[in-house]
């Protein structure tokens, strides 16, 4: 029968585990960790916020960055050239800034106007960050809170306009009073961040009243195309009129002046006249009589001169006859 020394279990040759090597490759891994961590790199449109111990300590500018390993130093990139977007909404797919997005577009596009009307508004709201100290440590979310306020912003503006400013002539008005908002608010706040544009991209009134709103648009264009026509047929038969009229007053006057020059230089040559008859009045009568006759004779085509004293036909001097007399 097999005894119980048979039934033991057998005996392993375990070599002793050798803690110094242990040690070593614990110590080469803190030493690689250490010298990883010493450098850092920092992109060409970013800056490097360096932190030691967590708190703020300086900024870095783009390039390789030495700092204290082990954690001591810790660097945040901020892309301060890097220009961001906010939407309102819409959302659009893609967008690499956690605060581009809307979480409820329907619910911000939706707004009051002065007149107490509805419009749909989509605009979009362009930045850069300015100041990375402030825009890391003194506000807590300075991308959220650039989106509420320039949503308040956004209401307040549209809000003292009638809805017919705000859907067709005071865009670029609203535009520029909502960035001037917008930048005091960012300043005030001290959101270390710069808006850089305003641009509203779609305006229109509510869904329901679309096909109303676009017929009375359409009327209003056509009442604005009939007043142009009616401007432009004024303004070419009106100074044409204008033209007309003075021509006629230049020429009336034209000839007014003539008469009255023609009428002073008869009386002028009568009150001559009359000065020489006075002194030979015979004399002036003959000569009144010849110049008298020098501009009749030409106009008859047959002359005939007749003797005064003679009692018949002849004789007579034909003045017409080519030839001589027979």
């Amino acid at each position: 029968m097999p005894s119980m020394r048979d039934f033991q279990t057998p005996q392993w040759n375990v070599p002793p585990l050798n803690f110094r090597w242990i040690w070593r490759g614990i110590l080469i891994a803190v030493v690689l960790w250490a010298i990883l961590s010493c450098y850092s790199s920092v992109p060409a449109d970013s800056v490097g916020v360096l932190l030691r111990f967590g708190r703020f300590h300086d900024i870095v500018q783009p390039g390789l960055v030495f700092k204290l390993p082990l954690g001591i130093d810790d660097v945040i990139l901020v892309p301060v050239q890097r220009q961001n977007k906010l939407e309102f909404g819409f959302s659009t797919e893609g967008g690499t800034n956690t605060d581009q997005l809307s979480n409820e577009p329907q619910a911000e596009e939706t707004m009051v106007t002065g007149d107490l009307n509805m419009a749909l508004v989509e605009w979009v709201v362009q930045y850069r960050i300015e100041d990375p100290k402030e825009y890391l440590f003194h506000v807590r979310s300075p991308g959220q809170t650039l989106r509420d306020a320039s949503e308040s912003a956004m209401r307040e503006v549209v809000g003292d306009r009638t809805v017919d400013e705000v859907l067709t002539i005071g865009r670029q008005e609203i535009e520029n009073e909502a960035l001037q908002r917008m930048r005091d608010l960012s300043k005030h706040y001290g959101l270390g961040i710069s808006v850089m544009q305003v641009q509203l991209k779609d305006v229109h009134p509510p869904r329901n009243v679309q096909a109303s709103f676009n017929e009375v648009n359409q009327a209003q264009q056509e009442k604005e195309q009939a007043i142009n026509v009616a401007n432009g047929e004024y303004n070419k038969v009106v100074p044409r009129a204008k033209g007309e009229a003075d021509q006629k007053i230049r020429g009336a006057e034209g000839y007014a002046l003539s008469r009255v020059n023609q009428a002073q230089g008869d009386a002028g040559r009568f009150n001559a006249l009359l000065a020489e008859y006075s002194k030979a009045p015979e004399v002036t009568r003959e000569r009144m009589f010849l110049e008298t006759m020098a501009e009749i004779l030409p106009q008859f085509e047959h002359k005939v001169i007749l003797d005064e004293n003679a009692t018949q036909l002849l004789p007579l001097l034909n003045l017409n006859a080519k030839g001589k007399a027979p």
